[in-house]
């Protein structure tokens, strides 16, 4: 039997179409299940518990720990960083970004290479080789600290690792939407008598601003968030520089527990607002791909 009599559909093949359905309805059910169940046990759950523990000794005490001078001090350490290595990222991402997506020329898998580099090295060991390379036991660290410049276990130290292990975030992004775009329109701009800057600022710096905005929020979150490699050139001196993260651990150091978490709640915003732009962002790229096809 083909299934069909008389262009009408038979009930075994109506059936067998039901129960596809139903088995198809059971499979994304359980994937969603699956999904939500993940972000909420690795996710939703651990936010929740930095809430709880932040408030466990009362709204007052909640907003002593985030107004005490230490705190502020490693906010405006943690800001202030993420709001000179941020722009600078966006200079060298788009530089990388419009040699590599749109011009050929040697070594230009050497420099793709190099620029993935802080994703293959442990942050921990990106402040180690700083350390190394400008210390104070250092050929170059030793001639700085003779001329009075700090570099490591200072706030330069702090904001040098914090570029070398976020640089990519941008560069990558911008790579990856340059080489989709092609060279097409860059090409009829020059033809039409562009100028470099004109053809860079009008034609290919609206086709990659999303994927560079993107880049931008990022390489904020993970300025913002580091860790291990300031952790190595930081010197832990509270109030000077102890960033938002290192400040916490110190916190918890001293068995200030709620105090800790209500630190880290900060950074837990920091995460919703930069998580809020990143999905807002991925909603406004495909709206735009939708008008575009």
């Amino acid at each position: 039997m083909s299934g069909v009599l008389d262009g009408r559909t038979t009930p075994e093949t109506a059936a067998r179409s039901r129960a596809v359905g139903r088995s198809e309805d059971i499979v994304r059910v359980a994937l969603i299940a699956v999904g939500v169940g993940f972000l909420g046990v690795v996710v939703v759950l651990p936010i929740a518990a930095v809430l709880v523990e932040a408030f466990s000794d009362g709204v007052p005490a909640y907003f002593r720990a985030i107004a005490e001078p230490d705190t502020l001090a490693a906010l405006r350490l943690t800001i202030g960083t993420a709001a000179l290595v941020v722009p600078v990222n966006v200079v060298f991402g788009l530089a990388a970004g419009w040699a590599i997506g749109k011009f050929d020329f040697r070594g230009k898998t050497l420099l793709t290479s190099l620029i993935e580099l802080p994703f293959a090295v442990s942050p921990v060991i990106s402040g180690l080789i700083f350390v190394l390379a400008i210390g104070p036991r250092s050929a170059l660290g030793g001639w700085l600290r003779e001329h009075g410049v700090r570099v490591i276990f200072a706030w330069p130290g702090i904001a040098l690792v914090t570029a070398f292990v976020t640089f990519a975030y941008v560069a990558r992004e911008v790579i990856t939407v340059m080489e989709s775009t092609g060279r097409d329109k860059e090409e009829a701009a020059v033809v039409l008598g562009a100028s470099g800057w004109q053809t860079f600022w009008h034609v290919t710096l609206p086709s990659v601003r999303w994927g560079l905005l993107y880049g931008v929020i990022l390489c904020n979150a993970r300025a913002m968030g580091e860790f291990g490699a300031v952790s190595v050139v930081s010197g832990h001196v509270r109030g000077q520089t102890n960033t938002l993260p290192l400040h916490v651990e110190a916190l918890y150091e001293d068995y200030r527990f709620s105090a800790a978490f209500a630190v880290s709640s900060l950074l837990v915003g920091l995460a919703v607002v930069t998580l809020v732009a990143k999905v807002s962002l991925e909603a406004k790229t495909r709206a735009k791909g939708k008008v575009q096809s």
